[in-house]
């Protein structure tokens, strides 16, 4: 069986509902965002593909600004009211850029990232869940909600890991964006651990 592995010419980056109006509820709300926002301009750096879900803009608000001033211009963002981000469009946009990997960030870790990552791992993709960079309003829900996405087959990850490994090398050109991201990155401090 092969080892899973962050490879950035067969991974998309897959930041869930940081929301405006949510965030504030949020165990750690502010870092999550950050480093959802560092995800994302690595993953623009690398020339990931890059997925950013939105639950019902006009309750919760837009992507907050910690990670929407980091997009690169034309990322696509669906709006769902659907839990799961895997809708038509979420689906019909990791099948066109055919990358086997989906590192997913965002929130809340019981609800949408949970059934997202279900939906996912259920249609074949391979999903890193960055940890660090993933959490909810009930700060207990947390750790079961990534025990059962660990146990249907995701993989855990940080922020931090996640930057290394896709770059992979620090010979490479890109890894000169990667470092300031890299040094960046916030623990959130939540309690309880994942794991």
């Amino acid at each position: 069986m092969p080892i899973p592995r962050l490879r950035p010419d067969a991974c998309s980056l897959l930041v869930i509902d940081v929301q405006e109006r949510l965030l504030p509820t949020i165990t750690a709300g502010e870092a999550i965002a950050h480093n959802c926002g560092l995800l994302a301009a690595g993953a623009a750096a690398l020339g990931l593909p890059i997925l950013v879900t939105e639950q019902y803009v006009k309750g919760l608000g837009p992507t907050v600004a910690p990670i929407a001033d980091r997009l690169p211009s034309g990322t696509l963002r669906v709006e769902k009211t659907r839990f799961s981000a895997v809708v038509s469009e979420t689906e019909r946009f990791l099948r066109e850029h055919r990358r086997p990997t989906v590192l997913v960030c965002g929130v809340e870790a019981h609800v949408c990232v949970l059934q997202t990552t279900l939906d996912l791992l259920s249609r074949g993709w391979s999903v890193f869940l960055a940890t660090d960079a993933i959490s909810s309003g009930q700060a207990d829900q947390i750790a079961p909600a990534f025990a059962r996405m660990q146990a249907a087959g995701a993989t855990f990850t940080g922020t931090l890991g996640a930057l290394y490994e896709l770059v992979g090398d620090a010979s490479d050109p890109r890894f000169k964006s990667i470092l300031p991201l890299a040094k960046a990155v916030r623990s959130p401090g939540r309690i309880p651990p994942v794991g």
